[in-house]
């Protein structure tokens, strides 16, 4: 779509959160809409009203947002249908607007299980989360179905035991984290974000040769945690892939169109690479 232009038939898409300056969504949209030959423009909005949002999609016929922290949770309120695995996870990261009706998914649960299962099975594996938001929900889902024992780290106590109790799994405060046995470990939590390079969940002393770590943070491409769990020898996986699977089924579910998720690879990682 060379002659793309902006016209009144422009659909619009865009991503919420909190912040939001960082979101390499907008990139990996917008160039999967041009790939496609689709008239559509995604942004990304910085807000803190979930519900004078949700009031502008519907006024506005705002065809789709992905949602972000900190609003995956509150969002649900405001919709007219959840998916039931999404109402299972209790976390929505997709909006879709049909005609009028607006549709909560979850994509984070597939794209980061796919992720995942790349690097290693997650069969009686013992899986150590960090942190209880949407994020984390949806992984912890994800892992569980997949059969793994899992142990649920946070700060907020009652937040953790929440996602613990929900999953069947066990809760652990954030700071008294020990190695313990854990296969894989994964951060969900925005720590070590852009812009705060230098933080980390967890102490550099958890990570152990063989264990499997991945961080859900897309930028910086490679955020503390994942250095330092490299140089202890374990097997990584950045957020990369989780975040352009999951974009790919947005994608999908906004157009019903397949994604060229070979083009959202591309233009993610050539961002992130500058």
């Amino acid at each position: 779509m060379e002659n793309f232009e902006i016209n009144t038939k422009t659909l619009l898409f865009g991503v919420i959160g909190k912040p939001i300056s960082h979101s390499m969504s907008p990139s990996m949209h917008n160039a999967a809409f041009k790939a496609s030959g689709i008239n559509g423009v995604y942004l990304a909005f910085d807000v803190s009203d979930v519900e004078g949002t949700v009031r502008a999609v519907r006024s506005l016929g705002i065809k789709g947002l992905s949602v972000t922290i900190p609003h995956k949770l509150a969002v649900m309120d405001h919709l007219d249908f959840i998916d039931p695995i999404a109402k299972d996870i209790g976390a929505v990261n997709t909006i879709v607007n049909n005609d009028g009706k607006l549709e909560g998914y979850n994509t984070d649960c597939t794209g980061a299980i796919k992720a995942i299962l790349e690097k290693t099975d997650l069969k009686a594996k013992r899986v150590v989360i960090c942190g209880a938001g949407g994020a984390a929900r949806a992984i912890a889902f994800g892992v569980k179905k997949e059969g793994a024992d899992l142990i649920i780290l946070n700060q907020i106590k009652e937040e953790g035991e929440k996602l613990a109790s929900d999953t069947g799994s066990a809760y652990r405060p954030l700071e008294d984290f020990q190695q313990d046995g854990c296969d894989i470990l994964i951060n969900c939590t925005p720590l070590g974000m852009s812009p705060d390079y230098d933080a980390s969940p967890v102490k550099s002393s958890v990570f152990k040769p063989g264990m499997v770590v991945m961080d859900i943070v897309y930028n910086p491409l490679e955020t503390r945690f994942l250095k330092e769990a490299k140089a202890a020898g374990c097997t990584i996986i950045d957020g990369t892939k989780m975040f352009i699977y999951q974009g790919a089924m947005q994608f999908e579910l906004w157009t019903g169109l397949k994604a060229p998720v070979d083009v959202m690879s591309s233009v993610v990682l050539e961002k992130l690479s500058k």
